[in-house]
């Protein structure tokens, strides 16, 4: 392996420690506290996100996944659903604050970070783009991190693509000037975060949160806890 010139990563369940579960149903939770006063139903609300957000896992890059979002939500309650948008940021600028009670915190997310940069990385931030970027820089926040510690970090409103697709992270190496074999993906998802292996990026597999919904052999990825990654960097660096 050559040297690693840029470290990418994932943020929920990696930089973040979380039960996915327990937190998308405490966010959800909270949306429908917001919405439900505006004449939305809880539960066509919540299928009806969900939906969207799968229309942004399978958008293939012709339009930002926000447009894609959008353009499903519409499509179950109406054009007029648009004026709501403000609504939704407004939650996000909120009562999306309280999702930070489903969310552990690890110092060493932090320190991860710090020590690729102090080695000279290019450090970017590969979530999967499916809020708006003032609900991921508010998860940032969470892990101990600041949205300015990223020389990028993906978000709905500027990327076509969402994980596991390939084109995501090509799409990461032409807006950072880099080559696969340039980058290190680490993150906790055995499928999404692992996809980036396809295109030629080292990976590492962070177990502290692990998800593997496929049940991956996983010993067939560099893996472990942070004090393994910074172990197993040090080492493919050398």
């Amino acid at each position: 392996m050559q040297k690693i010139k840029a470290v990418l990563f994932d943020l929920d369940g990696t930089m973040l420690p979380m039960d996915q579960d327990a937190f998308t149903q405490g966010y959800f939770k909270l949306l429908v506290k917001k919405l439900a006063p505006c004449g939305y139903e809880p539960e066509a609300l919540v299928k009806a996100v969900w939906h969207g957000t799968k229309a942004m896992v399978m958008n293939d890059g012709s339009k930002t996944n926000e447009a894609a979002f959008w353009d499903d939500f519409t499509a179950a309650f109406g054009e007029e659903a648009r004026r709501d948008e403000a609504l939704f940021r407004e939650f996000y600028e909120g009562d999306f604050e309280k999702a930070r009670a489903f969310c552990g915190c690890t110092p060493k997310a932090a320190e991860a970070v710090t020590r690729f940069k102090n080695a000279g990385c290019r450090v970017a931030l590969a979530t999967n783009p499916i809020f708006p970027a003032v609900a991921t820089q508010a998860r940032i926040r969470w892990a101990g991190l600041r949205p300015e510690d990223f020389e990028l970090y993906t978000t709905y409103e500027n990327i076509g693509y969402c994980k596991p697709n390939p084109d995501y992270y090509r799409e990461i190496l032409r807006r950072m000037d880099l080559k696969p074999e340039d980058c290190l993906m680490v993150g906790n998802d055995a499928d999404e975060d692992m996809a980036a292996s396809t295109i030629g990026m080292n990976v590492f597999l962070l177990t502290d949160c692990l998800i593997n919904k496929s049940k991956k052999d996983i010993s067939a990825f560099p893996n472990g806890d942070f004090d393994a990654l910074m172990r197993y960097a040090l080492i493919a660096s050398a």
